[in-house]
């Protein structure tokens, strides 16, 4: 890893803690809180790529495991990863990898192929992962989460819809453009 990768973790981190700052938006039926991360992870993927996406969470989760009070609401420290919102926080390096990957794949990166992607594999894969964490954490049927879950879904069409626009345009730069530049 290069001094460029390593300067870019270290920014996306820094970037989810930044995101982490905005208040939380509560739902009234759920723990777990609308908040901005979900952007920074569809970001990491898209702009580093799987492998730098994926550690940039990393990171950014183990300062959090620290007790940083990064997440939104001013949450840290290892307890949050036992709580309703754990398997949200441990998709997202798993989120950041998919996206990064699929999209490696693509010959052009365009809005038509990115939005897709980071409505389909992005806001699914988080859901997928910290919807049944949820469930167990909570003592609650699946079902039931998942149908409260979809009250997020609005919020995270939206983040994903920023997040496409936002990789569409800064690709167009040497320093997020992996094709111009070979890490």
């Amino acid at each position: 890893m290069n001094v460029r990768d390593m300067a870019n973790v270290a920014l996306f981190a820094a970037v989810m803690g930044v995101l982490g700052l905005m208040p939380p938006i509560p739902v009234g039926v759920m723990p777990v809180p609308i908040t901005l991360q979900t952007l920074g992870v569809l970001l990491a993927g898209g702009l580093l790529g799987a492998r730098l996406g994926a550690m940039s969470q990393i990171v950014f989760l183990l300062i959090v495991a620290t007790g940083l009070p990064l997440l939104s609401g001013g949450r840290g420290g290892l307890g949050v990863f036992v709580g309703p919102s754990a398997g949200y926080l441990l998709a997202w390096p798993i989120t950041a990898f998919c996206i990064g990957w699929i999209q490696s794949r693509f010959t052009k990166i365009q809005l038509w192929n990115v939005l897709p992607l980071n409505v389909t594999v992005g806001v699914f894969l988080i859901y997928a992962i910290g919807v049944p964490v949820q469930a167990v954490v909570m003592e609650l049927e699946i079902l039931d989460v998942t149908k409260a879950s979809l009250l997020f879904l609005p919020g995270d069409v939206l983040k994903a819809t920023i997040a496409s626009l936002l990789i569409v345009q800064l690709q167009k730069y040497p320093v997020f453009n992996r094709h111009m530049i070979p890490s």
